[in-house]
Formats: structure tokens, sequence, C-alpha cells
């Protein structure tokens, strides 16, 4: 758990133990994925957004090539599922067929927020209220058993356009001006509760939650929020209040929640530019592909860099493939998960 590690460490003892992961025979019957442009892996695809990459170089190493995954590769729900056992990808909601709904689905959307108007001014996005009606829809049309439904694996990976695309952009938006950043923490996380339940209800009983990561750091907001070279420290610490809070509420779901697990991935603490030096990435303050400025997306087909395993990001502000490994890895083994790994969730 990450308590026993030193918080700078996390990241290292990730990639230390990658070599032990265990990758098992398929345990769950089934992998319901859930969140923002980090797990979306096609469902922008058809949508009119800005936030959605279905072209080259997104996917260069990916062998589908361009599917509409935010990174040149696997995305972290890819490598999960992997890890568990599953031999094909999840597929996204979609264009899914009614009957993938007993093996899992992927309802995850770029741009999509807690709050339903954050990432409006980028277009269509499927928020986590709507994505989590698809989901009823989709159980429900497929006649999934709850008794399958109790022993699937689930992520959610959700906020970070929260502040990203809302409370740090000031037009169109006006939450900074009326939350203190405390105050928008815990009105997130007052949200963020209700979806929980909804998912609990809808026969979810072993959760993965995903807290934010160091935004602050993505070469987005240290060039809009900094002077490009050092982490915003202002986003940091507002994203390091929601961290709590949701740390927090995962703990109490385990107390008051009967028959459910539910575990907390922290992919905040240790997940400094420093911290990846110590793992052998070479550059982390600027993206892998061409990012025109002002802009976080990848120009289309335009020079990308070759050693894309030395880049902790891929575009201005998602992760590239070498880092979604380690975040994997490191929630499946639980070096940033507590009080429970990705595995002990998939073996029970």
């Amino acid at each position: 758990m990450v308590e026993e590690l030193p918080k700078a460490c996390w990241l290292v003892a990730a990639i230390m133990f990658a070599a032990a992961t265990v990758v098992y025979g398929q345990q769950e019957p089934c992998f319901f994925v859930f969140g923002d442009s980090m797990s979306d892996n096609g469902n922008n695809n058809n949508l009119k957004s800005e936030a959605k990459v279905n072209f080259s170089p997104y996917g260069i190493d990916f062998p589908q090539g361009p599917t509409g995954r935010f990174s040149n590769g696997r995305t972290i729900p890819d490598i999960i599922a992997e890890l568990s056992g599953f031999k094909d990808f999840i597929p996204p909601f979609a264009g899914a067929s009614p009957g993938q709904a007993h093996t899992g689905m992927n309802y995850a959307s770029g741009g999509s927020g807690l709050r339903e108007e954050t990432s409006e001014h980028l277009g269509d996005r499927i928020s986590i209220r709507k994505q989590l009606q698809n989901h009823k829809t989709a159980i429900t049309k497929a006649n999934v058993p709850a008794e399958r439904l109790q022993q699937c694996l689930y992520t959610i990976n959700i906020g970070s356009n929260d502040y990203i695309n809302n409370y740090f952009m000031s037009k169109p938006y006006n939450t900074k001006r009326r939350y203190t950043p405390k105050q928008y923490a815990y009105s997130l996380i007052i949200i963020y509760r209700s979806h929980l339940k909804n998912l609990y209800r809808l026969g979810a009983r072993k959760v993965a939650v995903f807290g934010l990561s160091q935004i602050g750091c993505t070469p987005k907001i240290m060039k809009s929020h900094s002077d490009g070279k050092i982490c915003s420290r202002e986003v940091n610490e507002a994203v390091k209040i929601f961290n709590k809070n949701l740390d927090d509420l995962v703990m109490d779901f385990n107390k008051k929640v009967r028959g459910a697990k539910f575990t907390f991935v922290d992919l905040f603490s240790g997940g400094d530019p420093l911290a990846f030096k110590f793992l052998g990435f070479k550059v982390g303050d600027k993206s892998c592909c061409t990012v025109n400025p002002g802009e976080e997306l990848c120009v289309p087909n335009q020079p990308v860099c070759e050693n894309r395993t030395e880049y902790v990001f891929w575009d201005d502000l998602h992760s590239s493939e070498a880092t979604n490994m380690v975040v994997a890895k490191g929630s499946f083994d639980g070096i940033i998960t507590k009080p429970y790994s990705i595995a002990q969730l998939v073996k029970e």
C-alpha cells in the first residue's frame, strides 16, 4: 500500500516489482471502464467534439493504429485487462454489440467530468452521469445476471477535466470565482459519492477508484499556469485536496457498504518529474508528438519522437504508453493502491 513506501518512491517500486507481476488467466467474467480521456478507447470518435483522436500519430504503437485512444499505444485499462487475463481489449460502448455487456464495455469519454458543464467548450462528451446511464441500458438490454455483475471488475478515473477544463479555465467557466479549492473539491466529492452509490446499485462490488495525477506537471498546465519549466503548485495543491477527500470517500464506502470492495489508486504521490527520471524517463516537460502553441493534442500526421519509451507525456496532456504501463502495473500489484490491489479484486 502507498503508506508503506516513501511517497517519492512508489514509481520506482512499481518498476522494480514489474518483472514479478503475475498475469492471471481470466479471473473476472467482465470488466467495465468509466472515465475520461485517460481511459477513452473510441467513444468520442463520432461525436461533434474537439476531444477525439482517431487520427495519426495517435495509436502509432497500437496494433490497430488510431482507434480513439489518447496515447501512442495502450491505455491504463488496456494493460489492466491484459494483466487480468482478458484475451481481447474491452470494446468501447459506441458500436459495441449488446452481447458484449456480458464480458465488459468501456464507457469512458474524452473531456468528460463529474460536473455536467465541464469541457462544454470542446463540444460533445459523455459525462460520468451519462456513462452510468449507458451502463444501465447495456446490462439491462443484454439481461446480464446480477450474480455475474457482482463478480466483474470496475475502474473509474474521472475528475481531471473538472480542474483542467473548468476550475482553472476562466472562460467560459466561473467555478473558480464561486468556490475556494476546498469548497470545489467538496462539491465534486458530493457528486462522486452519488455516482458510486448508483454504480453499487447496478451491481458493482469490485471497484478501483483512481485519484488524480499531478496535473499541474502536465506540459499544458506548466505552460498556462507556470513558466513552462516547473509544475504549477496552485493546480497541484487544489488536486491534492480532491484526492484526500476521494481517498476518504473510498474508505467510507468500505466501512458502510456491505459485500463490496473499493480501492483507491494514488496517482499523485511520487508522480513528479524527478521521480520519473529515476525510472529512466528522460523527458517529462514536453510532448513526444508535435503540438501547436496553445493546444494540447498532437497535430495530425506530423513528426513524433523516436524514443517514445523515454517520454512521460505523449501529447501536452496525456501520458505515453510507457507511463501507462508503470501506472497499470503499480495499481495491479498494489504499489499505489489501498486497501486492496487490483490483483486482489480480480482474484476474489
